[in-house]
């Protein structure tokens, strides 16, 4: 999969435990040429080799792979809902990917991701290393 664009890192506290490690988080932008749900299931293989262990919901992990958009799909499967139905609250979603593409429009809300970042409600305190 050819990466077309990548976001710098941004830190922003653990949740729902600030307490834990601070996370890093960052965006890119690929070509990709599989189904959303290979993309999804090629993601969860990649955290699994990373040690990656889905017990508790919102548990400290290695790694978080999540899939904000595949193109303009709008889904409500259970198993895969796109766009990622909370990423255009979160800072440290939106602050990288408008760092990288501030045009791109959420296929639901009709924003941009500058326009989203800039009115994001959850991660206020994250922020470019």
């Amino acid at each position: 999969m050819p990466i077309l664009r990548r976001s710098s890192w941004w830190r922003s506290a653990a949740w729902p435990d600030p307490s834990d490690q601070e996370y890093r988080n960052g965006v890119v932008l690929v070509e990709a040429r599989l189904s959303p749900e290979a993309l999804i299931r090629t993601l969860f293989m990649l955290e699994n080799e990373f040690g990656r262990m889905r017990s508790v919901r919102n548990a400290p992990r290695t790694l978080d792979l999540d899939l904000i958009a595949h193109g303009r799909i709008v889904s409500d499967d259970p198993e895969l809902t796109l766009p990622h139905p909370r990423a255009h609250e979160r800072l440290f979603v939106m602050g990288p990917l408008a760092q990288i593409a501030p045009d791109w429009r959420h296929p639901v809300l009709g924003r941009t991701a500058a326009e989203l970042a800039a009115s994001a409600t959850v991660g206020l305190d994250a922020a470019p290393l």
